[in-house]
């Protein structure tokens, strides 16, 4: 596994600058804005910055990546984000969304600001299921967090979207759009093994997808800071959506298992009891009176969209010099021995 991935082609000093330029505005007064930071694990779409305004408000800023830096997804709606974390933290913990400036012409892009909250985030790099506090934590202390994760899932949810939030609703449109992704981030080299995928889903379609609800989009355990294994803040929120609510689960259930393939791959034991598909579930129907359904159908989904991304993730790091080009496409896609396994299935 890489240790660090890069993701920006920005200058620090450059974008301070200007950022503190921009907040004298903003505020109506002159600002000062410390050193900015790069999180060193997790995140490798949207470009985040770690800064402090004065002496005590910390915050955090995110920005759609340069296109030379080979951004992961074709467009950054940061209103729409601002908007979804805004409605959000109504119902879960989620960081107070602060400003959003949709002019580019400041800091090359248009961005967001909010308050940087404090906790631990269950890590990418190195995987959470390789090392680190999750892992060393007592079973009663990962199934606390586990159903604690789930039932914050099921409040969020419950929130009301606004018409016109997001311009389609529905898993036909949701699926519809992640093949229109497929097609933008890998029409100069097609990957047989995600086109497998994508008919597989034709051929499983449910009979009756569930009601359409506020759709985190990456909801997963990486993006969530805890304290006391209890959740605080809910972060990213690039991918929400209007669509069933299996689209998180099956989601959240699959990239755990992509972290538990990985370690088991270098020989790890991994966190195997966590994240199941059946325990999930029933932490979800206790706080949500929903039960959810076609989870088969569901996960496949979340391999095939994480699988799309992390191809183009691949992409970037071989546009770097950091990975030479595989010979055989479907090579692009980490988890390929998992999604084979689930077409055989």
């Amino acid at each position: 596994m890489p240790e660090q991935l890069r993701t920006s082609t920005r200058d620090l000093d450059d974008l301070r600058t200007r950022l503190t330029a921009w907040l004298g505005g903003r505020l109506g007064a002159p600002a000062t804005v410390s050193e900015l930071e790069r999180p060193e694990a997790n995140g490798m779409s949207s470009e985040t910055l770690f800064f402090t305004i004065g002496t005590a408000q910390r915050c955090v800023a995110r920005l759609a990546p340069a296109a030379e830096a080979v951004p992961v997804f074709p467009s950054y709606d940061l209103g729409t984000q601002f908007e979804v974390m805004r409605l959000a933290g109504e119902l879960v913990a989620a960081p107070r969304a602060l400003w959003y400036e949709p002019d580019p012409g400041f800091l090359g892009a248009p961005f967001l600001v909010m308050e940087r909250e404090e906790g631990m985030v269950p890590p990418d790099v190195m995987p959470y299921t390789f090392e680190g506090w999750l892992l060393e934590a007592a079973p009663e202390q990962r199934r606390a967090l586990q159903d604690r994760t789930v039932a914050m899932l099921a409040r969020l949810h419950q929130a009301q979207v606004p018409p016109g939030l997001f311009p389609d609703s529905g898993l036909r449109a949701h699926v519809d759009a992640s093949r229109a992704y497929y097609e933008w981030a890998h029409s100069a080299m097609r990957i047989p093994l995600l086109e497998r995928a994508f008919g597989w889903l034709e051929e499983h379609w449910p009979d009756a997808p569930g009601p359409d609800v506020l759709s985190w989009g990456d909801a997963r355990i990486g993006n969530v800071m805890y304290r006391d294994f209890a959740p605080v803040a809910v972060l990213d929120w690039e991918m929400a959506a209007h669509a069933p609510r299996e689209v998180d689960l099956g989601w959240m259930i699959f990239l755990h298992r992509f972290f538990q393939d990985v370690a088991e791959v270098f020989e790890l034991p991994g966190l195997p009891d966590f994240m199941r598909r059946e325990d999930v579930c029933a932490a979800y129907r206790d706080a949500s009176g929903y039960e959810p359904r076609d989870m088969g159908f569901y996960e496949m989904y979340a391999a095939l969209r994480h699988g799309i991304i992390m191809a183009r993730v691949w992409h970037r790091r071989i546009h770097f010099g950091e990975q030479e080009m595989p010979d055989d496409p479907d090579d692009l896609v980490m988890h390929r021995a998992a999604i084979e396994h689930m077409l055989a299935s």
